[in-house]
């Protein structure tokens, strides 16, 4: 059975701190994109305990800005499982604690905002970087 992102576990949560920040006290996106990589390794690593190579990250657009204080969860779920890959859906949600209100009306503190998305295809390797099975496979007989 693959977990459901709807029991709103998240795969990892952070505390951003001023060392990740622009110019303008907002998160380096890239920032974003690293804990992104590393949620989805650990979403793989609940299917089949493998070293992970991250293949293809797609159709990731920023909705929102990271400030600083904010906490930032990311939740995963398996959307595929091929023979040596599995592909992860990552959704990336900043709780408002340290950012002035943005929106008129809003008290800019405990409010949750999706900041992105993506799907992460990561590769099961070897010791050696070969792709292996993220499952044994069949004997054949």
């Amino acid at each position: 059975m693959v977990p459901c992102m709807a029991e709103r576990n998240p795969a990892i949560r952070v505390l951003l701190l001023p060392k990740d920040t622009n110019f303008f006290g907002t998160i380096f996106g890239g920032v974003i994109l690293s804990h992104i990589d590393l949620a989805s390794s650990v979403e793989a690593r609940k299917v089949a305990a493998h070293r992970y190579v991250t293949k293809a990250m797609r159709e990731v657009e920023f909705l929102a800005p990271v400030h600083l204080g904010d906490i930032v969860s990311f939740y995963t779920e398996t959307v595929r499982i091929g023979r040596t890959s599995i592909t992860v859906r990552v959704v990336v949600e900043a709780e408002r604690w340290g950012a002035s209100p943005t929106v008129a009306g809003r008290t800019g503190h405990g409010e949750t905002v999706k900041v992105t998305e993506a799907e992460v295809v990561l590769v099961a390797v070897d010791e050696l970087g070969r792709p292996v099975p993220v499952r044994p496979e069949p004997q054949q007989a």
